[in-house]
């Protein structure tokens, strides 16, 4: 027989050291050691036919060439937004031009808003769409454990009380319930788009009007490095979340996702049902809501994706690519929060 090709031993060698990461991520999972190996994995490039076309109804033409060594578009032709590959003065203008209202919907229950909720305002009244005009709409349990925040012009903070669930899973699952009903509600008459963010995380740098859209995805700061068929998809074929083998883009956070009122009432009308479907069947996926948010992010492409800068864990450790975080995710202690 004749030996393989060169693109085939090229096909080979990449496989297995992709398996040998991925089973190093199985059992080692969170090493430090291991997320430096991780970012050898290549990202891909954006086509330069593709790469000419991108352009943002927010930042104008972008500059995908300007980062080089990271993917800056989707396989469908959406941006991929990284620090330098737009101009943040555009976007600002544009939005200041179309005189916006944004949302941001916050869901905060038990211990969370003591511990998570006033740095997260504090640090969105430096960072979050400075200069805009914003709708904070926190969803919590008892209304008066809000802190008292000072706020800028033109920017307001509603509150909303969301009923406790028994178990912290079932308030992870409750969110997407409880988004769409606030959709229906005071943020979908003012906002013109809204994100939607988890509490335990707070601003490190601006986070302003490029990463706006119809539909708005985050990569995921621990997956974005690794091939579809080694993400955390929801494979439990009875689950409305799952995902066969072969399915999937990107694995995104569902810590921040963002896009048009419509858009966001789609999201949120899909993944409560999902999830509503799974409970009557005694079913729960492995992410729970972030299962479901996957899945409809497969079925319904997102318009921008946002790359790990603008949600970034620091427990990974700096990485050459992460130029400038925008949202850093707070230390959990999940032991004491979720009792």
């Amino acid at each position: 027989c004749p030996p393989p090709a060169p693109r085939a031993w090229k096909r080979i060698f990449w496989r297995q050291i992709l398996l040998t990461l991925g089973l190093l991520g199985l059992f080692l999972y969170g090493l430090p050691k291991f997320r430096h190996l991780e970012a050898l994995i290549p990202m891909g490039v954006c086509p330069s036919a593709t790469m000419s076309q991108l352009r943002d109804n927010f930042t104008g033409a972008l500059r995908p060439w300007a980062r080089p060594e990271v993917l800056t578009c989707t396989p469908w032709g959406a941006p991929i937004i990284w620090d330098g590959s737009f101009d943040p003065d555009v976007a600002k203008q544009e939005a200041r031009q179309q005189n916006l209202t944004i949302g941001l919907t916050i869901f905060a229950v038990g211990r969370y808003p003591e511990k998570y909720l006033e740095r997260f305002l504090e640090t969105a009244e430096q960072h979050f769409m400075a200069g805009q005009s914003v709708m904070y709409y926190v969803c919590t349990e008892p209304p008066g454990a809000v802190p008292r925040v000072a706020l800028g012009p033109g920017r307001r903070l509603p509150v909303e009380r969301v009923a406790r669930e028994r178990r912290w899973q079932d308030v992870s699952m409750a969110r997407m319930r409880t988004l769409h009903a606030a959709l229906g509600g005071l943020p979908g008459r003012e906002a013109h788009f809204v994100f939607c963010m988890d509490v335990d995380q707070h601003f490190s740098g601006t986070f302003g009007p490029e990463a706006l859209a119809e539909s708005v995805a985050q990569l995921h700061s621990w997956h974005y490095h690794w091939p579809s068929w080694l993400l955390p998809f929801e494979r439990d074929a009875h689950s409305a979340a799952a995902m066969a083998w072969g399915q999937g883009d990107f694995y995104y956070h569902a810590a921040v996702f963002g896009g048009s009122v419509a858009a966001l009432r789609g999201l949120t009308a899909h993944c409560a049902g999902g999830l509503a479907w799974d409970r009557a069947r005694g079913l729960e996926a492995r992410w729970h809501d972030e299962s479901h948010l996957n899945k409809f992010f497969w079925l319904h492409k997102p318009a921008k994706v946002l790359s790990p800068e603008f949600c970034w864990s620091p427990d990974i450790g700096p990485r050459a690519e992460i130029r400038r975080p925008r949202l850093l995710w707070a230390p959990k202690g999940y032991r004491l929060l979720r009792n």
